[in-house]
């Protein structure tokens, strides 16, 4: 079994579709092992899009991310980061296949409502972030 982080982003809990994206997720064979509502804050964001720091669009990320809660989640299944980023679909939601969550529900390349980790090992970091070992109870 292996694990993914999840973020479910402030553009789709702010029009209530958690349950929409939860939905999609363990229809897709995902297990959600961990979930927690969050105001994320701004040292948060920072921490977490570290690698994006010198790009011009960090500022504006960090303050998306922290303008409404977000939900932050450990997904599990066999191949899990691969199986997430599948039913996520393509950042932009107009280039991402039918029945993804991006193209069902995201609002723009900016705003595409949800984050998927993008290998194993950033997964790990990414968890860790969020959760202890003990919150997640698969």
């Amino acid at each position: 079994m292996e694990r993914t982080f999840s973020i479910i982003k402030p553009d789709a809990t702010k029009r209530n579709l958690t349950g929409k994206v939860n939905a999609m997720i363990e229809g897709a064979g995902l297990r959600i092992v961990a979930q927690r509502r969050i105001q994320m804050t701004e040292a948060q964001a920072k921490r977490f899009y570290e690698v994006h720091a010198e790009r011009p669009f960090y500022g504006e990320l960090v303050e998306f991310m922290t303008s409404a809660p977000v939900v932050v989640q450990v997904l599990e299944a066999d191949n899990a980061v691969a199986k997430y980023r599948e039913v996520m679909g393509a950042t932009n939601p107009e280039e991402a296949d039918a029945g993804t969550i991006r193209k069902e529900v995201a609002l723009s390349i900016g705003e595409n409502s949800v984050h998927g980790s993008d290998s194993q090992e950033n997964a790990a970091i990414e968890i860790a972030q969020f959760f202890s070992e003990a919150e997640i109870v698969g």
